[in-house]
């Protein structure tokens, strides 16, 4: 079984508020508000959980990250470029939640790496 499980994912919104009050209503999921990040994470049930993304020129509408777990994230980026990926966005902290990074893969799709800071 893999150690590197989906464990995030994001949707662009022009609008948290409308997006978070959108999916809690439709599917029921508990979501949060960050202003202060200008972002919303929400809980959908037994499933992974999520964010939304404000929408820029670097996540347009219709931009959907899936983030992979990884115990070093690092070591992982120097595996991706070496198998054909690139790096977007190098390893940067995410305050008191954890860590993480931007790669695209050799397709371009952009994917996310996540670690999640000791408790």
């Amino acid at each position: 079984m893999s150690k590197h499980p989906l464990v995030h994912v994001e949707f662009s919104s022009s609008d948290t508020e409308a997006s978070g009050k959108f999916f809690s209503d439709v599917f029921g999921w508990n979501v949060v508000q960050m202003p202060e990040l200008n972002y919303a994470t929400f809980e959908a049930g037994e499933g992974i959980g999520g964010g939304f993304n404000p929408v820029t020129d670097e996540y347009p509408a219709g931009t959907v990250i899936v983030y992979i777990n990884t115990d070093d994230i690092e070591a992982t980026l120097v595996k991706i470029e070496k198998h054909g990926g690139k790096t977007i966005a190098p390893k940067m902290e995410v305050p008191e939640m954890g860590w993480m990074a931007l790669f695209t893969d050799p397709t371009g799709n952009m994917i996310g790496l996540w670690t999640e800071m000791p408790r």
